[in-house]
């Protein structure tokens, strides 16, 4: 059971940060050989991520869009250390990558997206009520939204370390 905890909260966090958005659509549901793959890659390169704590990865949030669109929402200290993932070899996203694009490519049977934010110190703010510990608050932990937080702006200014 997910504890939900009553009030206002804002994630205790007050550093830069990268917001990484990766999913991916069932375009063509018949073709469970096509995209099945594609769902269970995800969750062994999340363990392996979680596991490493000098990896860069600082959590995730995953939910779904509607029945085709799967969407997880990550965290991430910096773009190098999402970059170095990505393209490490010795890592499990490589050989996902390269399956995918040997198995799907542009054949329209899967869609897959991704978006990337970099987010400078100061430049985000959150805000959960009667939320269970969700997104950035789940990953860095949640304080009142009282006083100097208890609006969007002061938020804002408390995260970039001028309130």
């Amino acid at each position: 059971m997910t504890t939900t905890h009553p009030g206002r909260f804002t994630a205790d966090f007050d550093r830069s940060l990268v917001v990484f958005l990766i999913g991916m659509r069932i375009n063509q549901f018949r073709k469970v050989g096509k995209w099945l793959p594609v769902v269970r890659a995800m969750g062994p390169m999340i363990a392996e991520l979680a596991g490493n704590p000098q990896s860069g990865f600082l959590g995730i949030e995953t939910m779904l869009r509607n029945y085709r669109t799967i969407v997880l929402l990550q965290y991430w200290r910096n773009f190098d250390s999402l970059e170095a993932y990505a393209r490490d070899r010795d890592q499990r996203h490589w050989p996902a990558w390269t399956a995918f694009n040997k198995s799907i490519g542009n054949d329209g049977t899967v869609g897959i997206f991704h978006e990337t934010y970099a987010v400078a110190s100061g430049a985000h703010e959150t805000i959960y009520g009667n939320m269970p510990l969700f997104g950035l608050g789940k990953v860095a932990g949640i304080i009142p939204a009282t006083g100097l937080r208890s609006e969007a702006r002061s938020r804002m200014m408390a995260a970039s370390g001028k309130g």
